[in-house]
């Protein structure tokens, strides 16, 4: 990696931290690399970049070279990867001016084609640490309204 090349993709941040020797590794003391590194990896680990290869970039980069979009745009689009036109509208500046919604959803189609979709996350309502019962019943229930059987019925906030 060269020093001052410009912005980097997530991809190429996380690459970097793995060549370093960044893993999931729970002792984290065989890598040479800094607990704020570390930080910054888990970080990565979770988003679309996880899931990126060189080749898939290299593809998204080949099929969007005829939308005429800034080095920034293209740079977002691999590190958010976004799989809506929803989703890519503030990313592209002026899009609306710019494509014609064909061409938008295009763009989309493209990054679906081209790009792997992100991991899956689990849902926190699920994941245990093996000594407690996923429970949403412990929710916050402040500012929640009740049926208050005793008063006719009424609905009243409790706090």
């Amino acid at each position: 990696m060269e020093a001052n090349a410009g912005a980097l993709t997530n991809f190429e941040v996380l690459d970097f931290f793995r060549g370093k020797g960044a893993s999931k590794d729970p002792t984290r003391v065989l890598a040479k690399v800094a607990q704020s590194e570390y930080k910054v990896y888990d970080y990565l680990v979770g988003t679309p970049a996880s899931e990126q290869t060189r080749e898939n970039i290299n593809s998204f980069l080949g099929n969007c070279k005829k939308h005429d979009l800034a080095k920034a745009e293209v740079l977002n689009i691999l590190n958010l990867r976004p799989a809506a036109a929803v989703e890519i509208f503030p990313i592209i500046e002026q899009i609306e001016d710019r494509f014609p919604d064909e061409e938008i959803e295009e763009m989309v189609e493209v990054v679906k084609k081209t790009l792997p979709a992100p991991p899956v996350k689990p849902n926190p309502d699920e994941v245990t640490d093996g000594n407690e019962k996923a429970d949403t019943s412990k929710q916050d229930k402040s500012n929640e309204i009740v049926q208050d059987d005793n008063e006719g019925g009424e609905a009243m906030e409790t706090s």
